[in-house]
Parts: structure tokens; sequence; C-alpha cells
């Protein structure tokens, strides 16, 4: 690939300007010029791999035999990516310092050497502390291709060579093009480098991991077209006293999104979690006012989650503090609670907590949540035998969500003995091992457990 000039290109319009100014000359926003590479290629563009390039192929002529996936070695991995890793594939993964993306995916590519060619490529670490790290998870004797580089015209002519199967990039942030005159870990320098990256894998055939740093609102770092241009986004969660992590997927091509896998953090690296359900329940045997359990579905699946609501007289300003769901949905939930039940909260703190980590994004934790609060607020404890779920409209009125039947099922694979669900959601044939109580509104959810 021969170098040639550059020039620079607004973040805002995409108005081009051949030198750096502070402000665009097009829009005239500030600071949001970045460097972008012109380069002719050497040869030819080969097109992605099983295409022809400049003709075209019918639908149904179209072999998918490119899109065979395998396995990583890790269940929970394959599940959020849809069943494993399809060859060509790009994977983004991002997540905090520390979480453990680098152990993940060395666990990963360990298992996929046993059996075919695979590389892993350190921006970050040398190759002796990847060593160490690898003897500390017990894959050390893994026939596993490092490579210690940062320049990615490198790293492709040594992946050309060695022809993996998958190949790890850690982290995108420090890989640098030497068309471009700026340092690693630019808009610029980043937005190339794995332009380069994703068509060499496209071309190739080889599946690619791409490890992605955070910034501080949680987010990959870097120009939002990064995860444009991948296949695949997956976000490494976890909080930093827990020892579970979470991969939830929120883009892919290939798969569901939404998906979560759920490791355990132990000495010898990350372990899937089989049984998610049981290791968010700690099924107290003396429950106390405002902890209930709820079925949310996460991905592909349904998860029994432990929901804690305290509600205080405030001494002030009342608050709405909650950890693991939107606040601003509950406060919505509070004022429907307020119009259609006649409970009013507004003088009281509300506090939420969803155990183990978990984030909810789902509405249909709507009728869990209410029922956690009131019983705090009534000082009434609700049967730890009873699980919920349902989404609640504006008009007090319960909606049905998707999975309903899956949820009833995991519910009673878990041992509980009723379910509050939507009307909508009630099975068809009656289940023996659990009573589905349906109800149509929030006020007949609350005289069939509260009163």
């Amino acid at each position: 690939m021969t170098k040639a000039k550059t020039q620079y290109s607004c973040n805002e319009c995409g108005g081009l300007s051949p030198k750096w100014v502070g402000k665009c000359p097009d829009c005239g926003a500030w600071n949001t010029l970045s460097e972008i590479a012109l380069v002719k290629s050497a040869s030819p563009w080969q097109g992605y791999a099983g295409s022809r390039s400049g003709a075209l192929i019918s639908l149904p002529d179209i072999s998918t035999t490119v899109c065979e996936r395998f396995s990583t070695g890790l269940p929970e991995l394959d599940q959020v990516l849809g069943g494993g890793v399809v060859a060509g594939s790009v994977i983004l993964i991002g997540g905090d310092p520390g979480i453990g993306k680098s152990t993940l995916l060395l666990q990963a590519l360990a298992h996929v050497s046993s059996l075919s060619q695979a590389l892993y490529v350190t921006g970050e670490e040398s190759l002796q502390q990847v060593s160490l790290r690898a003897k500390r998870l017990k894959v050390g004797n893994a026939p596993l291709g490092l490579l210690a580089e940062t320049q990615v015209e490198t790293i492709i002519q040594v992946a050309n060579q060695a022809k993996p199967q998958i190949m790890v990039i850690d982290s995108v942030q420090t890989i640098f093009t030497q068309a471009l005159q700026s340092a690693p870990g630019s808009v610029s320098q980043v937005r190339e480098s794995a332009a380069h990256l994703v068509r060499f894998a496209k071309q190739s055939g080889i599946s690619l991991y791409l490890v992605g740093h955070v910034n501080k609102e949680g987010a990959i770092a870097g120009p939002r077209v990064l995860e444009h241009m991948v296949d695949t986004v997956l976000y490494f969660e976890g909080e930093k006293d827990s020892r579970f992590r979470m991969v939830r997927a929120i883009k892919n091509r290939f798969g569901a999104v939404n998906e979560l896998g759920i490791f355990a953090m132990t000495d010898t690296g990350l372990r899937g979690v089989s049984n998610p359900s049981a290791i968010f329940l700690s099924r107290n045997r003396f429950p106390a006012p405002g902890t209930i359990v709820m079925v949310t579905w996460e991905g592909s699946r349904p998860l029994l989650i432990e929901i804690q609501a305290l509600v205080d007289d405030s001494h002030g300003i009342p608050r709405r503090v909650t950890v693991g769901y939107d606040h601003n949905r509950l406060a919505l939930l509070l004022a429907v609670l307020n119009r259609h039940a006649s409970i009013t909260l507004h003088q009281m703190d509300v506090f939420l907590n969803v155990v183990g980590g978990v984030k909810i994004t789902e509405t249909g934790a709507d009728l869990a949540i209410l029922m956690a609060v009131l019983s705090s607020y009534k000082n009434k404890i609700i049967d730890n035998t009873t699980v919920f779920f349902g989404e609640i409209g504006l008009g007090g009125e319960l909606r049905p969500v998707p999975g309903g039947q899956e949820r009833v099922l995991e519910a009673a694979k878990h041992g509980f003995k009723r379910i509050i669900v939507p009307k909508a959601n009630a099975p068809r044939t009656k289940q023996e091992e659990i009573t589905v109580i349906a109800v149509n509104s929030l006020n007949e959810a609350i005289n069939a457990v509260l009163i």
C-alpha cells in the first residue's frame, strides 16, 4: 500500500479541508476536523469472501457455506454471538479496564488454537505478560500464535502468512497506519486502522475480534462509525465488587441483539454460568417487605431476578434512587400508581435495587417494580413463592410481554408456586406445577396479592 497525501474531514458535516483549522469552513463547528488518508491501493479491490467483483448474482445462487459457525469453547459467549463465530465476521468488544476482556478472548483463542490456527495480536502488553496470563488460566501449552505489533500493515502481512481462522487485536486504540501522521488512538487513526482490518477480514474470511477501550460515559472510545463498520458489538459489564461478569450484544448481524452471557470470574479465568437464574436469587427463607422476584427476558431466554424496594418518609425533597433500573421509568410508574390506585408517594423516598448487578431495560418489569414498592409501603410481606411479570400502561392496564410461556416455565422450574401475569400472557393449558393468576389491571394485581 503506497503512502499518499492526507486531508481533513469535518466530523459534523463531512466537509474536506487541505489542512487542519480550528473552525470548519463549511459548517462553522469548532475542533471537528480529523485527519483522513487518501491512499491509492497498489492492488485492485478483490471484494469480500465469497463474492465476484463486478458480477450480478441472484439471491438463490449465493452459497451460504461461508457463514458456517464454529465454537469458541465458551458456551455463554457462543450464545451471545448467536450460536458461534461466523467466518469472516468482525466483532468489537468493549468494557471497563480490568473487567476481563483480554482474559475472555485469550481463553477462547486457546480453545480454537487446539483445532486450527489462531493469532493473538497485543498492542498493550509484552509477549511475556500474555504468556504469564495464559499460564495462570491453565492454557499456557496451547499452540496459539502471539504477535506484539501496533502497525496495521505489518499485522496484515503476518496474518496473510499465518492464515489464522480467528484473530484478536488487543486493542484497536493502540493500532496505527503509516498512511496517517496522527497519534495512535486518535479518531482518524482508529477509523482508518479499523477500516483496513475489517476489509482484510472480509477478503480473507478470517474471524476478527477487536478489543475497544471505553470512555468515562461507558461507550466505546473513538468514532461512532467504528460500531457501524463491524458485524457485532459486545459490551462486557459487571460490578467491581462482584465476581460475576455479563457480556451483552447490542448489535449482531448474525444473531439476536440484547443476548446476555453470564460468567463467573475465578482464579483460573472466566467460567460460564449454566443456570444464571440461580445466582440472582437469594431465596431468603425469612422474606422482608419490599423483596420480590420477577421474570425478565434477556435476548432469547428468561431470567429470574430479585427486586428490592424501600419506601421511607422523606425529610426534605423526596428522592427516587434506582440501581439497575431507569429512574425515569420509576417516576412514571409511581404516577400511574397515584392516579389509578389512589396510593400517593409524593412525600416518600423510594429506593429501588436490582440484585446481582443486572440492568433491567424491558417494560416487563413494571408490575414487579410496583409490587415491590407497595410491599415496602404497606409493610406487608409477599410470599417468596410468588413471581411477577407484566407491562403497565398509563391507563393502569396490564399489557402482554414477549416470551410469556417461557417465563412461566422458568418460574415453575425453580420451584415457584404462584405467578401473576397479564391476562393475554396466560397459558392456554393448565399448569400443574404453578398457579397462574391472570389479571387485567394494576388494581386486580394489588387485590390478588396485597389485600
